[in-house]
């Protein structure tokens, strides 16, 4: 079983982005004096309910994510918060018109919107944002807030071996997402992201 050290990973995220002006004079002052944008963390009760009801398991990395913290504030200057048990949803319970959006974009361009498989399976270097499954969308999870059409979300339709779900960050800026194997592995190159892209001085 794979471990996830989520408390290194959302500690030094919490302080590179408290270096960076733009963002901490947007947070609360107790959380910018407490050094850390987490939340207390969830209980195997609270995942438990929303695994119930959801009507599905979530991955390992996203429950062990979440028995660190129950939601995060900023993953970046201006994209999403990451919701608690008791918000995350189905994309398509609050977002069908984003989906159908994105669906007639789809065949705009011709469609079918189904990728090749030697097209789809490409993570990391080489990968084009563009291709992604579009009628994958109904069926993803919704993790965190809508900023613009920016959302984080996790797809079961796509799993590893370890019944990790694929996760995407999707963008109408991106013309799809930048998609990653586990929630895990999102986290790790989100925050790799965030590092290239924010003005932050230098610990």
């Amino acid at each position: 079983m794979p471990t996830f050290n989520w408390e290194d990973l959302l500690g030094q995220w919490s302080r590179d982005a408290l270096r960076c002006p733009t963002i901490a004079k947007d947070l609360p002052p107790e959380v910018s004096n407490s050094g850390w944008l987490g939340y207390p963390p969830a209980t195997d009760e609270e995942i438990a309910a929303a695994e119930a009801r959801l009507g599905t398991r979530l991955p390992a990395s996203y429950q062990a994510f979440l028995k660190v913290t129950n939601g995060w504030r900023r993953t970046g200057l201006f994209v999403p918060r990451f919701l608690s048990t008791y918000e995350i949803d189905w994309f398509r319970t609050h977002n069908q018109d984003m989906i159908d959006a994105w669906l007639r974009g789809a065949r705009s361009q011709g469609g079918p919107f189904s990728v090749p498989d030697e097209q789809y399976f490409v993570y990391g270097h080489g990968q084009d944002p563009a291709r992604i499954r579009c009628e994958y969308l109904p069926e993803t999870l919704q993790l965190s807030e809508v900023w613009d059409t920016e959302v984080y979300l996790l797809n079961p339709q796509v799993m590893t071996r370890d019944e990790e779900w694929e996760a995407w960050f999707l963008a109408h800026w991106l013309l799809g997402a930048i998609r990653y194997r586990s929630f895990w592995e999102m986290m790790l190159g989100e925050h790799k992201r965030f590092l290239e892209a924010a003005d932050c001085p230098e610990a």
